[in-house]
């Protein structure tokens, strides 16, 4: 190698850093993919949630406005706090189902490790809100 001959990186430099920087953008953002996945999954897996999927795939009149099967969207939104036998837990997600779709909102607390449901309704596009605390569905977590 004479004097004046460029090092590798003098020689790669075109095609290295845009690699570098492609590839330290495609780090970030399956980063921030799994922390999102992470986040729905841990939220998808709560008792509210699972309660309220289940209250409105046995709701009578949710199943006249959507159909069956009931499918719950990807994404959720809100907050569940649990610290110890006490919690709140505040969300809203979308489901839908053959015949539309709609949104089920929960707002519940925990007392001594058992959900008590201040708001479990579906907004299907009717005129209010069905509750669906008036069906409780027999497969739902009990706690």
């Amino acid at each position: 190698m004479t004097a004046d001959s460029p090092n590798w990186f003098g020689r790669n430099w075109k095609w290295f850093v845009p690699v570098g920087c492609l590839s330290l953008l495609l780090l970030f953002l399956i980063a921030v993919a799994a922390l999102v996945y992470g986040v729905f999954g841990m939220m998808k897996g709560s008792d509210p949630y699972r309660h309220a999927m289940a209250a409105a795939q046995a709701h009578p009149a949710v199943v006249q406005a959507l159909g069956t099967p009931l499918h719950p969207g990807l994404s959720v939104t809100g907050s569940i706090e649990v610290s110890d036998d006490d919690g709140r837990a505040d969300i809203r997600f979308p489901i839908r189902g053959p015949r539309g779709e709609g949104t089920v909102y929960v707002d519940a607390h925990r007392v001594r490790d058992q959900w008590v449901y201040d708001v479990l309704e579906i907004d299907v596009g009717q005129p209010a809100r069905i509750d669906l605390r008036d069906t409780p569905p027999a497969s739902a977590p009990t706690r």
